[in-house]
Order: C-alpha cells, then sequence, then structure tokens
C-alpha cells in the first residue's frame, strides 16, 4: 500500500484556537509547540468528551483512547477541525513533520506517515549541519530582502545579492559569535545591489572529490558543489559525486587522460578566470587533495596572478584511502613508523630517486603508478622480489578491486586481474598485517574475510 501523497504547507495559527486532547506526555509536548506558533491552546488532559473540537481551527488528539478518537473524527468532519490522531494516520487530516528549528527558518521532515522513526533520525542528522547560526543568518538575510523590495531593486540583482550572501563568509561569523561582521557583510552585498556597473567578481574554490566514494566528499566541498555556478571536475570524478552539484551548475570535464587528448593546463586556467570574473561560483573539483600531486598550486598561482578570488578546501586523498579501505595501516607501531607518497605518473625519468625513497621509509604509497613494470622492478631491485605489496583498484568504490603479492610479482598479478585505474601501490611490511574483505591474493583466490567492507 503507497503512503499517501500529503501537501506540505506550514500554518499561521496565531491566535487560532487550537485543542489538545490527553494526559499523555505527547499532548504535552503538542501543546507546547501549538503555544509557541502563537496560537490559542486548550489543552484537555482526558480523552474525548462531545462539543469538545466546537469552534477549534486544529485539534491533536494523543490521549491513547481508541473509541474517543473515533468519535473526535466524527465530530471533526461535523466542525471542519483539521484533526490529527496520534499514530492513526488513516484517521488525520494532516501529519506533524520532524522539525528542525533556527529561529525563523524551520526544515520539516515527513515520511508521510511510514516511518516517524526515519523523519526524527534524519532530522538529527539535518540538526548536524545547520547550526544555530543559521536562525540569525535567516533573520539577516530578510531584512535585507524587505529592503531591496521595498527600494524597487530588481528581481536580478536581489538574486544576485542573496546568492553572494549566502557565499559569504556571513555565516560562519555568525557562528564565531560576530554578529556586526556579518551584518557589515550583509551591507556591502546590500549596496553592491544597487550598482549598475560590472558584474561583481566572482570566486575560484578548489575542493577535493575524495578517492571516489561520495560519502568521503568533505562537509565544505557538498556546500560549495551545492552553491557552485560552473563546475570543472577531473575525468575520475565519478557520477555519485557530481550527483552533489547544484543540478543548475554548468559541468566542465576538466580531466586529463593518458593517451587522449585533452585540455591542457594554460586552457583550464583560462576557463576559470573567465567564468569568475562573469560573477560565477566556480570550483575545481580535483579527485583526492587538490594539493597532493593534482597541481593544485599551479592553478592557485595563475588565478592568484589573474586577481581572482582564490581558496582551497582539502580532501581526503587515496594515499591514505585506498590503503585504508583495503585494510591496510600505512603505520603500525613496531613495524613502521615512517610512510611516503610519490606519484607514479612521471617515474620514467624518476625511478634512481625512487629506489632511494623506498630504502628510507618503511611503507612507499604510490598514486597512480601507469608505469607499474618499471616502478615495480626498481622498488624489487632496492628491496628484494618478497617485499610485500598491494595494488588498490578504484578504491572506496563498489568496484574496488585489491590484489597483494610480493613486489617481484605484483606486475604481473594487476595484469592477470585486469586492473584499471585508479590504482595506487603499497609497498611495505605493513600490506600483510591486516586482511581486507574482498581482497585477492596471487592465486586469484578470495583472501581471508576481514572487516574492511569498504574492500570490495
Amino acid at each position: 500500500m503507497n503512503a499517501t501523497p500529503y501537501y506540505p504547507v506550514f500554518l499561521d495559527l496565531h491566535e487560532r484556537r487550537c485543542v489538545v486532547l490527553g494526559d499523555t506526555a505527547l499532548a504535552e509536548e503538542k501543546a507546547v509547540g501549538l503555544r509557541a506558533t502563537g496560537a490559542t491552546v486548550v489543552h484537555l488532559r482526558r480523552p474525548f468528551t462531545q462539543g469538545d473540537l466546537a469552534g477549534a481551527y486544529l485539534a491533536i488528539d494523543a490521549s491513547d483512547d481508541p473509541e474517543g478518537q473515533r468519535a473526535a473524527r466524527v465530530e471533526a468532519d461535523r466542525e471542519r477541525v483539521l484533526l490529527n490522531v496520534a499514530d492513526v494516520t488513516h484517521q488525520c487530516d494532516w501529519i506533524a513533520p520532524a522539525l528542525v528549528r533556527r529561529g525563523p527558518l524551520q526544515i520539516a521532515i515527513s515520511t508521510s506517515g511510514e516511518s516517524p522513526f526515519l523523519a526524527r533520525a534524519l532530522r538529527e542528522r539535518i540538526e548536524t549541519m545547520f547550526g544555530e547560526e543559521w536562525g540569525p543568518f535567516t533573520a539577516l538575510m530578510g531584512r535585507m530582502r524587505r529592503r531591496l523590495r521595498r527600494e524597487g531593486v530588481s528581481s536580478d540583482a536581489q538574486q544576485r545579492a542573496y546568492r553572494r550572501l549566502v557565499r559569504s563568509e556571513a555565516i560562519d561569523l555568525l557562528r564565531d559569535g560576530d554578529a556586526s561582521g556579518a551584518a557589515a557583510i550583509a551591507v556591502t552585498v546590500e549596496q553592491g545591489a544597487h550598482s549598475t556597473g560590472p558584474t561583481p567578481l566572482g570566486e575560484v574554490v578548489l575542493a577535493g572529490a575524495g578517492p571516489g566514494d561520495p560519502d568521503l566528499v568533505t562537509l565544505g566541498t557538498r556546500a560549495v558543489l551545492a552553491d557552485a555556478d560552473v563546475v570543472f571536475h577531473d575525468a575520475l570524478v565519478g557520477a555519485g559525486v557530481l550527483r552533489l552539484c547544484n543540478p543548475r551548475a554548468r559541468l566542465i570535464d576538466a580531466g586529463k587522460r593518458s593517451g587522449r587528448r585533452s585540455a591542457s593546463q594554460a586552457d583550464i586556467n583560462d576557463a576559470m578566470i573567465a567564468a569568475a570574473r562573469d560573477g560565477d561560483l566556480v570550483v575545481r573539483l580535483k579527485g583526492g587533495d587538490p594539493f597532493l600531486f593534482g597541481r593544485g598550486g599551479e592553478e592557485v598561482e595563475a588565478l592568484q596572478r589573474a586577481g581572482v578570488p582564490v581558496r582551497v578546501i582539502s580532501g581526503v586523498s587515496a594515499a591514505l584511502a585506498a590503503p585504508a579501505a583495503a585494510g591496510i595501516p600505512v603505520t603500525h607501531r613496531g613495524v613502521a613508523g615512517s610512510v611516503a607518497f610519490v606519484t607514479g605518473h612521471r617515474a620514467g625519468g624518476e625511478l634512481t630517486a625512487l629506489e632511494g625513497l623506498a630504502r628510507s621509509v618503511d611503507t612507499l604509497v604510490v598514486l597512480m603508478p601507469a608505469e607499474l613494470d618499471a616502478i615495480a622492478g626498481r622498488l624489487a631491485a632496492a628491496l628484494g622480489d618478497d617485499r610485500p605489496a598491494a595494488i588498490v583498484s578504484k578504491a572506496t568504490t563498489p568496484e574496488q578491486q585489491v590484489i597483494r603479492g610480493p613486489i617481484g610479482h605484483i606486475a604481473a598479478a594487476a595484469r592477470a586481474a585486469r586492473v584499471r585505474p585508479p590504482s595506487t601501490l603499497v609497498v611495505g611490511d605493513v600490506v600483510g598485517l591486516l586482511s581486507g574483505a574482498g581482497s585477492l591474493d596471487l592465486a586469484g583466490q578470495p583472501a581471508r574475510a576481514g572487516a574492511f567492507a569498504a574492500s570490495r
């Protein structure tokens, strides 16, 4: 049976007669909530009797008395009163959502009566995302909106101003208790809405997309993706992460693929600068962390030279996430006290340096080992053929694959298993400490199941 398709609405109950029935904790809770709206609340701490609903606008029966509830339903129909019978959905004209209240901001969550528990659980999650600062921020935006409307500012200019205020530091300042600083930002934004000059300069945010699993995208990155006008994303940023973007945002594939034609770094820089000069919020979404082999520093330099505001939001790098997803701790007391991270993209001219680095640390992590045969051969020569190694492919995604074995044979094993990029090579004694669920040994047999459900 499908749930009733309810129409969500917020009611103005100020000075309206509202009746609450029942001598229960739930009845008391409902009465308190109604009084907070300015309603005229009559709380009858007993089951329903004839005439209780006369003259009422809205009523809640939380009495736990089935016979009285049925009688209340009949009277509510006769008196045209909006009735809610607690936990008896089919007798309700309306159902109460779970609410997140932040001053004038109210976020309602409803499951159409299917699962009040789920509604409460989602409310608790949302409460952690929207702190108390959202109450004064909503009021701040409301005051600006009323002034702009009163002064006849065009709708387009108003919308630009609202977007600028939402994207500003005002919320952060309010979170830190700096109401005057937030107000100053709002004044600046409001003054800009009256300007007939060029569109205010936008901003570029370099944001880390994490290793693949959308659940590993940070809250900061999620926030800018939700607000973005344009998103320049790497080729390996998956569809699940891109679904976090503003539905109205333009998505531009700016990824570089080995052996395939792709945009140059200069072209990407120029496109980001142009979009920011058009007033857009531009997000440069990069796999992992922007500043770990992501050329993020080069892009920041280019944007700063062009006078474009730029900031960076760190991401979870595959350098740590891929080993963890495979059940490999890159450090472990008594086994490994040092770790180094290198890129495998340009290993052809750097293999001698790679040998020295491998000898100097306990664990070596090679990101994107494109020349795996050459890399593994050099490492085997430096560390011995039997040094434990693992290849983690498509880490943290449903397609994750883990191949373990000695470094001297890991390249052949990866070919046999048809490992696909992106992949990460881990070398060191930590590889054999724990067993990741779903990983493979060199014989292609499933490894002993471990506690690492992310290894798929």
